[in-house]
């Protein structure tokens, strides 16, 4: 969610291998430089840092978590390595661990909101909503805020709070009008409350935005559905189907919908699973 917080060089660092491996990194051979910072040699927390965020940018996120994790083991109170720690677990998918580790940053330093961000972001991968809405509230209008509200508001949404869910994604639509991940999400939430004038409102601007939205064809799908606009819904899911030949429920409505004329008893649609974005 946020980028990577480099550590200050705070202990005197082995020279021949950071600089060779910052030479090969120069270069663009950031996998061979790293391979330099691996070789046996003195600890050194400022070159495990340098080769931690290689690893982040190789997308070798287990690695670069042991790396922040050494770091974070030799200076405990260093909030730098605990974040960019949490930032890797994070990234692996270990929303329990991660979340403990944002905790950790939060005691060290109670102004990090990007942490307080962080572990919303887990406590919602974890189905804790409320404890993640209470980690969204604490943080204060900032840099970071849209992405607070934003994580609020999936939170609320969750929660089955639609009208505060609704007021918040109202909020970020004004400082962010082409979010994508809002008008997907209000699009969703409009089929959970049955509000289909908003899911077409929304899916019609998402589509504006983005002509190749899953999420807005299936909910145009489903207005069109639910008024019998048999055309229409062919239409939208032909289109899904271009984008996503596998979705079974476009290709069951979209043979009902050439179809429908053709029997006498009406075949029930099924329910297009909108998915928005968290």
């Amino acid at each position: 969610m946020t980028g990577l917080h480099s550590a200050q060089h705070n202990s005197a660092p082995i020279l021949g291998q950071l600089e060779a491996a910052l030479e090969l990194c120069s270069v663009g051979l950031l996998a061979e430089a790293v391979d330099k910072l691996n070789k046996p040699g003195e600890y050194s927390a400022y070159l495990c840092t340098v080769r931690a965020e290689m690893e982040f940018a190789l997308g070798r996120f287990q690695d670069a978590a042991l790396s922040y994790f050494s770091v974070a083991i030799s200076d405990p109170h260093n909030s730098n390595a605990h974040f960019n720690l949490a930032l890797c677990l994070e990234r692996c998918g270990r929303w329990d661990v991660a979340a403990e580790a944002f905790r950790r940053v939060i005691e060290l330093d109670a102004e990090r909101d990007d942490a307080r961000i962080g572990l919303g972001a887990c406590l919602l991968h974890l189905h804790r909503a409320e404890e993640a809405l209470t980690a969204f509230n604490q943080c204060a209008r900032g840099v970071g805020h849209c992405a607070a509200l934003a994580g609020k508001a999936v939170a609320l949404q969750l929660l089955h709070r639609f009208d505060e869910a609704g007021q918040a994604y109202s909020t970020l639509l004004a400082s962010d009008p082409h979010s994508e991940e809002a008008l997907a999400n209000l699009i969703a939430m409009g089929v959970e409350t049955g509000d289909l004038k908003q899911v077409r409102d929304y899916a019609l601007r998402l589509l504006d935005l983005c002509p190749h939205s899953t999420v807005a064809l299936r909910g145009l799908a489903t207005v069109a559905l639910d008024g019998l606009d048999h055309s229409g819904a062919a239409y939208y899911c032909d289109r899904i189907l271009e984008l996503d030949p596998d979705c079974l429920e476009a290709w069951h409505n979209f043979r009902i919908a050439m179809d429908q004329s053709s029997f006498s008893a009406p075949e029930p649609a099924l329910v297009l699973h909108i998915g928005g974005k968290q």
